[in-house]
């Protein structure tokens, strides 16, 4: 959903959010990794935030991707770990990635990894959430936006 959508060239602003929570002491390779992988499974879960596929001038087609901007941002694992806290507490939609996941090579040990630990143990590299834009802020307090 947008709002103050009035004319073409209006900026859209949306009324939710999508946000990726990186702990600052990862290799660059990581980062990249980890944002790939947290934000693949909010687009699986909730197809409101996918948009409408492309095409190029000939016709060509295109996937469609996430219908607004994916904001990154960088905290300490403290900073990680409050928000999961968060992000659990206000039911949010939200997806980990914890670093045990890279020395997995496979799905099925990557799900068996992140479930061998409780909740409030795990060794979080990355949380994914999504939801209205005032209560993921709430979620991300004390991260920043990613350089």
């Amino acid at each position: 959903m947008t709002t103050g959508m009035t004319t073409e060239n209006t900026p859209v602003r949306f009324d939710t959010k999508i946000a990726v929570l990186l702990r600052e002491d990862l290799e660059s390779w990581q980062r990249l990794n980890v944002t790939a992988f947290l934000v693949s499974g909010l687009g699986t879960e909730l197809p409101e935030v996918i948009g409408e596929p492309y095409a190029d001038a000939d016709g060509t087609p295109y996937l469609p991707m996430f219908r607004q901007p994916v904001l990154v941002f960088e905290g300490t694992k403290e900073t990680l770990t409050a928000a999961h806290g968060r992000a659990l507490a206000r039911a949010l939609p939200r997806a980990v990635f914890t670093s045990d996941l890279f020395a997995t090579g496979n799905d099925r040990d990557n799900r068996a990894a992140v479930r061998a630990v409780p909740a409030d143990q795990l060794d979080l590299v990355g949380l994914a959430v999504y939801g209205p834009r005032n209560a993921v802020d709430k979620v991300l307090k004390g991260a920043r936006m990613h350089p």
